[in-house]
């Protein structure tokens, strides 16, 4: 696939399945008080930063902004990048427990089973440990299975970054099994050198056009007026 028509496809699959899908969820599910999980004595605080007092909207506040800006799509990102790769042929899902997709290495040409991040800081120390164990488990299973496998092949790759922002937790798996991020795992999945930073570029132009249509206050609104009428809390 040439590289624009590659770009143009990529692009559109932001702008459908994670932009527009957030306004979308942020109107049909962030807005329903049913799909919080309440602490009521600190949701009362926050209300009280938000709005310096105990009121519907700054509840809603409290509950609706970490969801909407940052919970809600940095959780589906990886997924959905995932599923796109799948989609265009670029990877195939993989059947080894512990990988999220395999695809044939652009750069050296061989096969990588590939497990995905989104960014250079979204492991914790706690998460090292598990992800070594997980493998180490394939490449014994490889060795057992006669599969030509070595640990230059079990790649973490994280979809955005520079390496120079990676983590201390990273560079410890790093050590062991390669972290490929940005603009090389890009490369490598594409064929195409460039594709990250010309994908950056289209994605910000992209931004910068899409309509919000002032969703974001329309579901704020909505989650206020249900919790004004919920039994759950007491404005008196």
């Amino acid at each position: 696939m040439e590289e624009v028509e590659l770009l143009k496809i990529v692009t559109e699959y932001f702008k459908s399945n994670i932009f527009e899908n957030h306004k979308s969820s942020s109107i049909k599910t962030h807005s329903k008080l049913k799909s919080y999980k309440i602490n009521p004595i600190v949701v009362k605080y926050l209300s009280k930063i938000l709005e310096k007092d105990f009121t519907p909207i700054g509840i809603a506040k409290a509950l609706y902004y970490p969801r909407v800006l940052g919970t809600s799509i940095n959780t589906s990102f990886g997924t959905r990048i995932q599923n796109m790769f799948v989609a265009l042929k670029l990877a195939e899902g993989s059947l080894i427990k512990g990988m999220d997709i395999e695809f044939i290495d652009k750069i050296d040409g061989r096969k990588k089973w590939c497990q995905l991040k989104s960014g250079p800081n979204t492991i914790n120390s706690e998460d090292v440990s598990p992800l070594l164990k997980k493998f180490t488990t394939v490449t014994n299973l490889a060795r057992t299975n006669s599969l030509a496998m070595n640990n230059s092949d079990l790649i973490l790759g994280v979809l955005y970054g520079e390496e120079s922002q990676l983590s201390q937790h990273y560079n410890k798996i790093n050590q062991q099994f390669p972290v490929v991020i940005g603009k090389d795992f890009w490369h490598r999945i594409t064929g195409l050198p460039n594709f990250y930073d010309k994908l950056v570029q289209e994605l910000d132009t992209t931004i910068s056009s899409l309509d919000t249509e002032d969703f974001f206050n329309e579901g704020l609104e909505l989650l206020a007026s249900e919790i004004n009428d919920s039994e759950l809390f007491n404005f008196e």
